[in-house]
């Protein structure tokens, strides 16, 4: 006869109102309380343990004095403290639903590490108390850290959510004193109002006065979108345009109507035959394993994404021969890609992979990326260049290519990113410009080493001294003076020798920023700009997590202070 009750008749079966047993729930004999039961007596074991020690007959006699052992072995109050600490702090850097505390898995594998079998995970409240006091915490190490910048520059972009809600994204980047390049969230904030320019501009000038950087915001590195570019207009901020977004804008329209156009289809319906098949898919992977080749999956192209379809080409490319042996199995119109296309598919991965290693190397945010514009524009548009070996099509699409791309050079902020250049010991020689161009830079960078040295005009209201612009110096001499003191500042930094292409332009000035102060103000302000939107773009990958995850329980409040503190606290890492 099948058995009702569990540990030796400590817990019975649920009995139902038709007489019928619910075997998912038991009931304690001793206390009435009810438990769930999924084959597992754990739970129901630690309960006895717990609250009715002096009855728990569910272990042998010999282990009696095991179990006393056991239970008397319970955490103090200083290691659950940092426990619960620990765990807020996991939840909030990996963006975790606070549900998880009530997960009976979770207080099982704590109970087994500690050996305290009468741990009891903290509740709901507590985690999102602990989560506030830490968001406090950091936001106040974050400004702090701001207000000892002596310039900061940022990067902004808007993002609808699946809900259909606005959001703004923006970054901070900064050189600390010992030349650290620093990177911050400073806000993913919902916003109701229209992207007009107007109201663009309150948006991040309201970022700026939260964190009280108004007066320390060097330049704003944004796409090139006609609000974004009306709103710059307006903002007291220089305005450096999305790389990243030109050259993505001039893949995608050298693809469009392209002589690619009928291998990159084929491609395309190859990709879905196994993509949008378990079967399909599973017997790639055999023909994978039977050609010794690692098991991967194809890659979808995504219309919108152009390093989609390069990563499309790759997979199809290292897949050729199971791709074709899994398709011979049975009887299919798929076609595979001639020779020809083949081949014309691989040198268009050529071709991408630059604009690839292009876009990677600016979109970076630790590292200094502003002054690599040029120089890399300059490698891509060598590479972009019709050999005598190129076929008609290979000429077609580098034409096309080097024609966008030289219709946005206006649209760039070209006298920022020169000066950006020449501040960066790497690119000094500024082998990227034209001569007279050459010349052009350093007559910029003397106008402003002319203006720093000259004395702030006071105004009917003066500012205090902490609000005064980091760049002037009170430096009261005649004209032909100051302009032998610039010529000589310059000459000494050109008479430096240039370092690698691998070493780091920020170890350098924290090295030689005593030698050339006036310059190393500038480099502050110039080197700390990013080259892409980027920064801000990746932060709603991780919103977007969090908003589509939550966003029946958290408000636009909550969903900003997890993000920006998950950011903060990756970055201490």
């Amino acid at each position: 006869m099948e058995s009702t009750t569990l540990l030796n008749g400590k817990f019975s079966f649920k009995v139902l109102n038709n007489g019928s047993l619910d075997k998912t729930k038991v009931i304690c004999r001793d206390c009435q309380s009810e438990f769930s039961y999924h084959r597992s007596t754990s739970t129901l074991k630690y309960h006895l343990m717990a609250k009715h020690p002096a009855g728990d007959s569910s272990q042998p006699p010999q282990r009696q004095q095991t179990l006393d052992a056991f239970r008397s072995r319970q955490m103090d109050n200083a290691t659950k403290n940092q426990l619960t600490a620990a765990i807020a702090k996991w939840l909030a850097t990996s963006c975790r639903p606070i549900s998880l505390v009530e997960d009976e898995g979770l207080t099982e594998i704590i109970r087994i590490a500690s050996k305290d079998s009468l741990y009891e995970a903290p509740s709901r409240a507590t985690i999102m108390d602990r989560i506030d006091t830490l968001y406090s915490t950091e936001r106040a190490a974050v400004k702090d850290k701001l207000e000892q910048a002596e310039a900061v520059s940022l990067t902004g972009d808007y993002w609808t959510s699946v809900s259909n809600d606005n959001y703004l994204g923006v970054t901070a980047h900064y050189f600390t004193r010992q030349w650290e390049l620093q990177s911050h969230a400073l806000t993913v904030m919902k916003t109701e109002e229209r992207h007009f320019a107007d109201n663009v501009v309150d948006h991040f000038m309201t970022v700026a006065r939260e964190w009280g950087i108004e007066e320390k915001v060097a330049s704003l590195t944004t796409d090139s979108a006609r609000n974004m570019v009306a709103a710059a207009r307006q903002l007291p901020f220089e305005h450096v345009p999305c790389v990243a977004h030109s050259v993505h804008r001039a893949v995608t329209v050298s693809l469009h109507n392209s002589p690619f156009d009928s291998a990159l289809a084929k491609c395309r319906k190859l990709v879905g035959h196994f993509k949008h098949s378990p079967a399909n898919a599973s017997e790639l992977k055999q023909q994978q394993a039977a050609h010794h080749q690692k098991q991967e999956a194809l890659t979808q192209e995504v219309p919108t994404r152009w390093n989609s379809t390069l990563e499309m080409v790759k997979r199809v490319h290292r897949n050729i021969k199971p791709l074709r042996d899994a398709l011979a199995l049975h009887p299919t119109r798929i076609p595979m890609p001639t020779a020809a296309e083949l081949e014309k598919t691989k040198k268009l991965e050529t071709a991408l992979e630059h604009c690839r290693y292009v876009s990677d190397l600016l979109g970076g945010e630790m590292y200094v990326s502003c002054s690599v514009v040029l120089p890399a524009l300059c490698h891509l548009s060598r590479v972009m260049d019709a050999t005598e070996d190129d076929p008609a099509y290979m000429v077609k699409f580098k034409a096309t290519f080097k024609a966008d791309m030289d219709g946005r050079k206006d649209k760039y902020n070209t006298t920022w990113l020169r000066i950006a250049t020449a501040l960066d010991p790497r690119f000094k020689d500024l082998k990227c410009l034209t001569k007279p161009d050459r010349v052009q830079v350093w007559n910029s960078i003397r106008t402003l080493l002319m203006e720093m040295q000259r004395p702030a005009e006071l105004d009917d209201t003066p500012e205090p001294a902490k609000k005064k612009p980091a760049l002037m110096l009170a430096d009261e001499s005649s004209s032909d003076e100051e302009e032998d003191s610039v010529e000589r500042c310059i000459d000494r930094y050109k008479a430096e020798p240039m370092i690698n292409l691998d070493d780091s332009p920020q170890e350098w000035w924290s090295t030689h920023a005593a030698s050339h102060r006036e310059l190393a103000i500038l480099a502050r302000r110039y080197l700390s700009t990013p080259a892409t939107s980027v920064p801000s773009e990746r932060l709603f990958s991780l919103s977007g997590h969090v908003v589509q995850k939550r966003r029946a329980s958290l408000s636009p409040a909550n969903v900003n202070r997890l993000v920006c503190l998950s950011n903060w606290l990756k970055a201490k890492k």
